[in-house]
């Protein structure tokens, strides 16, 4: 990660890497690596909102779009950001996200 200025994160990410950690040690650890590498945590608006509920109306079913998911896409493609996932499976669907795909 040499080189970027900038990482952001949705609330959505943050909240579930917090709910993943098995006790309050690795939450601290969560914690501290969203604050050493300077991460900005984006808040969930009303567009957010808004868009992640269209998200699940349209891709829910078809995808298996969940709610986590469609908040995570809709902060990303409210704030005009490209998406880095591990799994592109929920949201190769929505056509307006820039996903891209990695391999952990």
């Amino acid at each position: 990660m040499e080189g970027v200025k900038y990482r952001f994160l949705s609330v959505q990410t943050y909240m579930e890497l917090l709910l993943f950690a098995k006790d309050k040690q690795q939450q601290r650890l969560v914690k501290r690596f969203i604050s050493d590498f300077r991460f900005t945590v984006l808040p969930l608006t009303e567009n957010i909102g808004h868009r992640a509920l269209v998200y699940v109306e349209e891709y829910g079913v078809s995808s298996g779009m969940r709610a986590g998911d469609a908040i995570i896409a809709a902060t990303a493609t409210e704030n005009g950001m490209p998406l880095s996932a591990g799994n592109a499976k929920h949201f190769k669907s929505v056509k307006e996200l820039e996903l891209k795909v990695f391999k952990p």
